[in-house]
């Protein structure tokens, strides 16, 4: 048996369990009699994590669930295999269903031609849907579930007693997920969920990128400040709120005002 590397009280990070990067935080939850998985990653590292878990004497029939943060590919594209492979229900965000469902490759980032990046999205049947106010129930442990939108329209995050599994929000170095209209992101919700993130007790914010860290309000205010000044920026395109320049531009042109060169 492979010894338990817990992080907290009932939560082992499987990056930090097999000692190397799978792309993407997950994190097993483990309630003593059953456990769930909180982000699968990706297609090529399932068969790792299901070694992993079944290395560490956990039974795989106590799978209750398979929760997607949201529907992006990188925690997702092994949603379908993981189901298929621990015979486990999964569970979304109703906004998160369709994408998943679908294998949309470019709602979900599989697929980004101007880039030339492609990989496949197999579709997976969503079991349970999680939307604000409810709680999963995992063995001896409860998550209290969070809509926290902005990255995008589907991002969920869980509260369990002083830790928050934060997803996409916020990371370390005050970054966060990606802003992208393709995407559904909204930068004005985006400003409201760090908002609460900023309010709440939690001590620690466990993302789905990078470390988890204690939680500081100085990380989260400067990205709030920051996302503030996106509102206003062309940079942001229809994620953006308004973009002055261009409105003082266009009433200089409705009243023959000529450019001060």
């Amino acid at each position: 048996m492979l010894p338990r590397k817990y992080l907290f009280p009932g939560v082992i990070e499987l990056n930090l369990q097999a000692a190397r990067p799978l792309g993407v935080n997950i994190y097993l939850i483990d309630g003593g009699t059953e456990f769930a998985l909180i982000d699968v990653g990706q297609n090529d590292t399932v068969d790792e994590v299901i070694e992993l878990i079944r290395g560490m004497d956990f039974p795989l029939s106590k799978c209750k669930l398979l929760i997607a943060t949201h529907a992006d590919a990188d925690h997702v594209q092994g949603l379908a295999k993981a189901r298929t492979r621990l015979k486990a229900k999964t569970a979304a965000h109703p906004r998160a269903v369709a994408a998943i469902e679908a294998g949309d490759a470019v709602e979900t980032y599989a697929s980004i031609s101007a880039q030339n990046f492609h990989i496949p999205m197999p579709p997976c049947k969503i079991d349970v849907k999680l939307d604000e106010g409810d709680e999963v129930k995992i063995g001896k442990l409860k998550l209290s579930v969070w809509h926290t939108p902005g990255h995008t329209p589907g991002q969920l995050s869980f509260k369990m007693g002083n830790l928050l599994f934060s997803g996409d929000n916020i990371y370390k170095d005050a970054c966060v997920g990606v802003i992208d209209a393709h995407h559904g992101s909204s930068i004005k919700a985006y400003i409201e969920s760090l908002g609460r993130i900023l309010a709440d007790d939690a001590d620690y914010l466990l993302p789905s990128h990078g470390p988890v860290f204690r939680k500081d309000p100085a990380i989260i205010r400067a990205a709030i400040d920051r996302l503030t000044g996106y509102m206003q920026m062309a940079d942001f395109g229809t994620c953006a709120e308004r973009w002055p320049l261009q409105e003082e531009y266009e009433k200089d042109i409705l009243t023959g005002k000529m450019p001060e060169l």
